[in-house]
């Protein structure tokens, strides 16, 4: 008796994958930076073309580094949110190559989680 080898992955068709086109590429960085106004936060743009966003209260930052943050692989974007006596604070990053509107939306929401006091 002879049994046939198991065949490797799966049996599918090309319409059954449900192929979808992905948003690649960098993107606009205005999608980001038009959510800050003057009013509320610092904007600077440094010898490096690096821009560095801070909150006045200065517990929130973004950085946008188009040629990567230096000191990391490929790190385009950081955020950071300072925390508490009583709550740590959180940080997250995007590569260059995250396509603005994502990180648009992280931001957007960030900023829709703070309240003035």
């Amino acid at each position: 008796m002879t049994a046939a080898p198991p065949s490797p992955g799966f049996s599918t068709t090309v319409g059954a994958l449900r192929l979808r086109e992905w948003r690649l590429g960098p993107g606009q960085p205005t999608l980001v930076m038009d959510q800050f106004s003057a009013d509320d936060f610092h904007l600077v743009v440094d010898d490096r073309a690096d821009v560095h966003v801070n909150s006045k209260d200065g517990r929130f930052y973004l950085g946008w580094f188009p040629s990567g943050r230096p000191g990391t692989e490929g790190e385009g974007w950081k955020i950071a949110v300072t925390g508490t006596a009583e709550v740590r604070g959180y940080q997250m990053s995007f590569d260059t190559e995250t396509p603005a509107d994502i990180v648009a939306a992280a931001v957007t929401r960030v900023l829709e989680t703070s309240r003035r006091m």
